[in-house]
């Protein structure tokens, strides 16, 4: 993509910000900490965490270099879940990563004051100064930042090396027992307590729009400074605590209260002396500094990435003219990091927002995914994760154990920052966007893709689709003709038996027979409609039966049950709420028959002496309830209008501020539904906030309606079905289709199929 800002960043700097948003609280103060919840053990976790991250690094290093663009996990969890997960992590990376950077200050302070004790009443003063220093740093020039951040790191390591090499000597073994003990106590909460020692490790994908040669730079500098920095974690630590008899806050060697953030300069005191102390703390000083320099860095380009995406205001997007860096955006956050320095327990919050970073894991994981599965255009990454699925299930599944260790306060703040990014989205960021995320796109378009290939193989099935017409004392002689008609029609495009049975209610006797009566003397009413010639597949003809039993609706189930119907084709009963309150008639059979149910209406006039037949419909209405089209009801339409000569008209309702890609991915979807159809058809998508009345409106002068069923149970019988209120609201005939459960969806999957499909 075109932009005005300057890729100044080589591999070396890039490494250096990767390192320095990682290296400093992780390894100054989380280890006292962590040995407290895990003693030696605290080395296998930091191995662990590094362990977890990897599958996200892979991730966002494949997304970067399809994306490289600046706003880093932000962009690839809008672009691959969506405007309103984008927001979350825009804002809550913001959030973080400013906490981060003003805990890295204030934290790094008191190894200043250790060595220079003097200072310590300037602690506020100094950590704010070094907040403006790194915020005009940052205006002035991204350059300059990668070159400092260079020389920190390089400085830091150096330090650490010598620490490492200096103290091995003098580790006692029976310290540093159980070490990488992957059962011992309390190693699952200190893998959550280290975890955010790497949280950085992704950030550098925030400048990616500044890095030269990203799709060769940003994977190398990742995964460098991902295998570096677990090194360093695993090798300071051990030497550590292998050099202290007690490295935890108030135990034999670190005393407890504020001079616990300096129990790594008390590990060098004890194996190095005076020197290494200095030393120490040299690399202390410098590795919470470039925290705080790339925590601004990174976190300055989150508001400029979502102001590009109308996720924020405009400002934030604008480049100083003689910098090109985005000053507002970098004015903002050190302004932020600042006023959290000033007023707020900077410490405890970040502690506290340290799970929402996980989270951010997790979306970097699942989005991979979304473009992976999703309908994206131009995603074509220089870099490709390994091991695709399973390393980001692992990420996943590992991020979400370690969150569950970290308590309920840190999964607060969380939700916390969760929920203000929502009330930010539908305020401000709804009115202005007109897109979704890749998961929901793809994921509507494979669901499109599996009704297409099901409405396929359900015409161009060579099985027999056995019928059962299911008529009452109550079902008039129009009714009865109707429903035979309606069955034979689905002959037209498949081979099917239909049988005719005649449900005959009786009185309850005290000694009944154990079985209903049945008889085959087919009635004289059905023999007009065999003469009408029915289904040219209906080779066998009809069958009748008729059967006397107390429970007709329990007789009915039964028989399809026991014959292995299809389908069950029966009249829709306009049932009292009382009724529908007990679930008793076609609500009960509606929720235990054992294949699909065809209710047909009576029409607008239930006392007319004779109702419409098919002979009369031009256009077949054919409404989708709830995703897509089943393909039964599809099968039912086109067989009718083959019949008729008729066309059909596909109607399918969106709320009115629905993604334009919602309609467009819909409207293929309906193309392909018209080229399975075998009558002539047009379709229409119907933006508005009234599925009802928009549908109603939309049907028109079609003589037919078919629609489905699309509630069952206690919540129909509370509050009914759309489907009816449908039927109810149109003059045109109609037939309601309910699929069997066992080809239904779950409760998730409707829920999932709702949201995405329309």
């Amino acid at each position: 993509m075109v932009t005005e800002l300057r890729r100044d960043l080589g591999l070396p700097a890039t490494t250096a910000i990767a390192i320095g948003a990682m290296v400093g609280s992780g390894i100054f103060i989380l280890p006292g900490i962590a040995y407290a919840a895990a003693g030696p053990a605290v080395v296998a976790a930091y191995l662990i965490a590094g362990i977890l991250v990897l599958p996200a690094a892979l991730s966002a290093s494949e997304m970067a270099t399809a994306m490289p663009e600046d706003g880093g996990s932000y962009v690839y969890v809008e672009r691959g879940m969506g405007p309103i997960l984008g927001t979350i992590a825009g804002i809550g990376n913001w959030f973080m990563l400013s906490f981060k950077g003003a805990l890295a200050l204030v934290g790094g302070v008191p190894y200043l004051v250790y060595v220079a004790p003097t200072l310590a009443e300037y602690i506020l003063l100094i950590a704010l100064g070094l907040a403006v220093a790194f915020t005009v740093l940052n205006v002035v020039s991204t350059k300059s930042t990668g070159g400092l951040q260079f020389a920190i790191v390089g400085i830091m390591i150096l330090a650490m090396g010598y620490f490492v090499i200096g103290g091995v000597g003098g580790i006692s073994p029976a310290q540093t027992a159980g070490s990488f003990d992957l059962a011992s106590e309390g190693i699952l909460a200190a893998t959550g307590l280290v975890f955010v020692s790497y949280a950085g490790v992704i950030k550098i994908t925030a400048v990616a729009e500044e890095v030269k040669d990203p799709g060769r730079t940003i994977p190398l500098a990742m995964i460098g400074a991902l295998a570096l920095t677990t090194a360093m974690y695993v090798l300071v630590v051990y030497v550590a605590i292998g050099v202290a008899p007690d490295l935890s806050p108030g135990g034999e060697f670190v005393p407890a209260g504020g001079e616990e953030v300096a129990s790594i300069a008390y590990a060098a005191d004890a194996a190095l002396g005076d020197i290494g102390v200095a030393i120490v703390v040299l690399a202390a000083l410098l590795a919470l500094a470039s925290t705080a320099n790339a925590g601004l860095l990174s976190a300055s380009r989150f508001p400029f990435a979502m102001a590009r995406d109308g996720l924020a205001p405009p400002q934030f997007e604008r480049l100083s003219q003689r910098f090109k860096t985005p000053a507002l955006a970098v004015g903002i956050t050190g302004g932020m990091m600042m006023v959290m320095i000033a007023t707020l327990p900077i410490e405890q919050v970040a502690k506290l927002g340290s799970a929402f970073q996980i989270l951010v894991f997790v979306l970097v994981n699942l989005a991979v995914i979304g473009f992976r599965e999703g309908a994206v255009e131009n995603y074509d990454p220089e870099f490709v994760a390994p091991l695709y699925p399973w390393m980001q299930v692992f990420g996943m599944a590992g991020g979400l154990i370690v969150l569950t260790q970290m308590g309920t306060v840190p999964l607060a703040g969380a939700a916390l920052i969760t929920v203000v990014a929502i009330g930010w989205y539908f305020v401000y960021a709804r009115p202005r966007v007109d897109r979704e995320g890749a998961v929901r796109k793809g994921a509507r378009e494979n669901v499109g893709n599996r009704a297409i290939e099901e409405t396929r193989r359900l015409f161009e099935s060579d099985e027999t689709f056995d019928v059962l017409v299911a008529i009452t004392d109550d079902t008039s002689p129009a009714m009865k003709r109707e429903l035979v008609r309606t069955a034979n029609d689905i002959g037209r495009l498949r081979t099917t038996s239909v049988s005719v049975v005649e449900f005959v209610d009786v009185p309850h006797q005290m000694f009944a027979e154990t079985h209903p009566t049945v008889s085959t003397e087919a009635p004289e009413w059905l023999n007009g409609v065999r003469a009408d010639g029915g289904s040219p597949a209906n080779k066998g003809g009809l069958q009748y039966r008729r059967i006397e039993a107390e429970h007709p609706a329990q007789s009915m189930v039964d028989y399809a049950t026991y014959e292995g119907h299809d389908l069950l084709v029966m009249e829709r009963d306009r049932a009292d709420f009382h009724k529908r309150l007990f679930g008793k008639g076609t609500d009960w059979i509606l929720e235990n028959a054992p294949c699909d149910v065809l209710l047909v209406d009576e029409g607008s006039d239930p006392a007319a002496n004779d109702h419409p037949g098919v002979n009369d419909v031009s256009e077949v209405a054919v409404v989708a309830n709830r995703g897509p089209y089943d393909p039964v009801k599809l099968l039912i339409a086109d067989s009718i209008a083959e019949e008729a000569g008729a066309g059909i008209h596909l109607l399918q309702a969106i709320p009115a501020d629905a993604p334009e890609s919602r309609r467009e991915t819909i409207e293929s979807y309906h193309d392909r539904l018209i080229s399975t159809l075998t009558v002539p058809t047009r379709s229409t998508v119907i933006e508005t906030d009234d599925e009802i009345t928009g549908l109603a409106r939309f049907v028109g002068d079609a003589e037919l309606l078919v629609t489905g069923v699309d509630r069952t149970g206690l919540t129909a019988r509370l509050l009914g079905r759309p489907g009816n209120r449908l039927v109810d609201s149109v003059e045109a005939n109609a037939v309601m289709v309910k699929s069997h459960a066992d080809r239904k969806p779950g409760l998730v999957q409707r829920f999932l199929m709702d949201h995405v499909f329309g």
